[in-house]
């Protein structure tokens, strides 16, 4: 496939940036943009068609689950088979931001795009343009973060295309993201854990689910 590449401010997103990626998107094509943490691919997360691109263009195991952005805790009830005390909590206190919950997903996820776990891993990002976007599909989006699996994420939209030219379909190049990446939770089992640190502490994290 060939890459496009359109230059985009993520404060100020521009109508016509915005018009071509929500196009690319309802056509089950994949779109790497900026975020509050880093770059990421995002897609229909209920396209198989667009899931299977997604888990191509990154070379990723099919066993492990795509990350969602959704736009506030509202969504995630619609995607979610329940929600825990500790879900409510974290939310509160991080969203948005660079935190990911993992949650039982419900039957309205394709189980292709859970990696066939039933979990999901979900993230309300701190992003005008990620707002936008959500806002204009009215639906949670694929957020797994822009790189080959196994290689570190990409921090500009010029560092996409050139790993990515081929992979995806179209490049938001907002500039450099200057993130740390974001910190996964994962509270579907008694005890949580954290998956992977990042901008959020695991020490804030327990100091928020403390006694929960």
């Amino acid at each position: 496939m060939a890459t496009d590449l359109i230059e985009i401010d993520p404060q100020t997103p521009s109508t016509e940036a915005l018009d071509r990626a929500e196009a690319a998107i309802r056509l089950g094509q994949v779109v790497a943009i900026p975020t509050d943490a880093l770059y990421a691919l995002v897609a229909d997360p209920f396209d198989l068609r667009a899931v299977r691109q997604v888990y191509h263009a990154k070379g990723r195991e099919n066993q492990r689950a795509l990350p969602l952005f959704v736009r506030d805790a509202l969504m995630v009830e619609e995607l979610a088979r329940e929600l825990s005390p500790r879900f409510h909590i974290l939310a509160r206190r991080f969203w948005p931001g660079p935190l990911t919950i993992i949650v039982p997903a419900s039957a309205t996820v394709p189980l292709r795009a859970t990696g066939n776990t039933g979990r999901l891993a979900i993230r309300h990002a701190k992003s005008r343009l990620v707002d936008e976007l959500l806002a204009r599909l009215d639906q949670p989006l694929i957020a797994t973060s822009a790189n080959i699996s196994g290689k570190p994420t990409c921090a500009s939209g010029i560092e996409v295309f050139g790993v990515m030219d081929g992979r995806v379909d179209l490049v938001l190049d907002g500039g450099p993201c200057a993130g740390v990446g974001a910190t996964t939770v994962d509270i579907t089992e008694q005890d949580w854990r954290v998956i992977r640190e990042g901008a959020v502490a695991g020490a804030e994290i327990a100091e928020c689910l403390n006694g929960v």
